[in-house]
């Protein structure tokens, strides 16, 4: 009896234990969730080539509204513009049949004002007063009379037709003015098109790059809450993630075109959440030196497609060729291996549950294994390109700026 009652304790304690492990294991599976403070980039290089796209949007969404604009007055004009045309043909030929009749007007009006001129001058001439001499003046008199009401008559014609032509190289000229400012619109219409159509390719090529960006910065978040999952630091809840992969994957599948301009539907639903503990420990030496952080810890919602990512770790760029990277804690080697996405990574466990993970590495020293202790400052690997550097306790991440600032 006393036997079985063991057993069953034995089972019972071995369940509680199994089920306070999973429990303290799935603290550290949620992730991005009630994150103090947000950053609006974890990566510079990213968030400039986000913010190229959203200005190329604009420009092109700002353009294509000024089309459908100049689209709609011209098709409005566009009547307007064929009877303008019409009229214009019309008009050019009354005003040429207008100057030719001006032209004959004019020589006659001045052939008219001659022979009036010489008939005055032959009646000032001192005629003899016979009758054939007086009969002669009176027909030049009534020959002067007729010629000068014939120039008043062409005169008041010559002035007419003056007017008339000057009033239709007005409607010519407002008629000339409108046409040629649908021209000129269409002109534009078809250089902003073509302008258009280069910036949208543009905007595609910069697009597709600033995916793969993003795909690949995903990838390598995968890879290593992979790992960390493999060494029971993290565990991943499969549910919720393959959620999340189905969220990303339908924002990866929104295309930059006419209708998706200038937003893209944002894909944020399936957001797992990281739960951050503050660091109270000492502060302690940085994993390289010099250097500049290229990628902060915490939230990033990308601008492009709506992608929420939570940034777990820091990249630390080195200033300095094939930096040496060092141990922050003295602790012991638990992870020292060449991955696919991530190249070497080493994972070192500290006192208290904590985990300091270097990824990124070109290279591990010679003699670091899995199972070798190290003190602070010991070096691992080094580093070429940026050093991907995350900090874990138990089932929180650490912000790893902290163990340092």
């Amino acid at each position: 009896m006393i036997k079985v009652f063991f057993v069953l304790f034995f089972l019972i304690f071995s369940l509680n234990a199994k089920e306070n492990i999973d429990r303290k294991i799935d603290k550290a599976s949620s992730k991005i969730k009630n994150f103090s403070k947000s950053y609006s980039s974890i990566n510079k290089k990213m968030a400039q080539n986000a913010k190229a796209i959203l200005k190329q949007k604009k420009e092109i969404f700002q353009q294509q509204k000024y089309l459908e604009e100049l689209k709609v007055q011209l098709k409005n004009k566009e009547k307007n513009y064929k009877l303008d045309n019409k009229k214009l043909i019309e008009l050019n030929k009354a005003q040429k049949k207008l100057k030719n009749e001006q032209d004959k007007i004019e020589q006659e009006l001045v052939f008219t004002i001659t022979k009036s001129i010489s008939i005055s001058v032959i009646l000032e001439e001192n005629y003899s007063k016979d009758e054939e001499s007086l009969i002669e003046i009176e027909v030049l008199k009534t020959m002067l009379k007729k010629i000068k009401e014939q120039a008043k008559i062409l005169n008041e014609k010559f002035y007419s037709n003056s007017k008339a032509i000057e009033n239709i190289n007005k409607h010519v000229s407002t008629l000339e003015e409108a046409i040629s400012l649908i021209d000129n619109k269409r002109k534009k219409l078809i250089t902003i098109q073509n302008k258009n159509k280069k910036l949208l390719k543009r905007l595609q090529i910069s697009e597709r790059t600033y995916k793969r960006s993003l795909k690949k910065l995903i990838k390598k978040q995968d890879a290593l809450k992979n790992t960390l999952a493999k060494l029971k630091i993290i565990k991943i809840d499969e549910i919720k993630k393959a959620k999340e992969d189905e969220a990303r994957r339908k924002a990866f599948a929104v295309k930059v075109d006419d209708e998706n301009l200038p937003k893209v539907k944002k894909h944020g639903s399936s957001y797992q959440a990281v739960k951050t503990k503050k660091y109270r420990g000492k502060k302690t030496i940085t994993p390289i030196y010099p250097y500049t952080i290229t990628k902060k810890y915490g939230t990033y919602t990308d601008p492009i497609y709506g992608i929420k990512i939570f940034n777990e770790s820091i990249s630390m760029k080195p200033k300095n060729k094939n930096s040496k990277v060092k141990t922050v804690f003295n602790g012991k080697v638990i992870y020292a291996d060449k991955t696919a996405v991530l190249n070497n990574i080493v994972i070192v466990e500290h006192k208290g549950g904590l985990h300091t993970i270097y990824a990124n590495l070109s290279q591990i020293s010679p003699n670091i294994k899995k199972g070798k202790k190290i003190k602070k400052g010991y070096t691992i690997g080094r580093v070429k390109d940026e050093l991907i550097f995350e900090v874990t306790q138990k089932s929180y991440h650490i912000n790893p700026i902290r163990l340092f600032k």
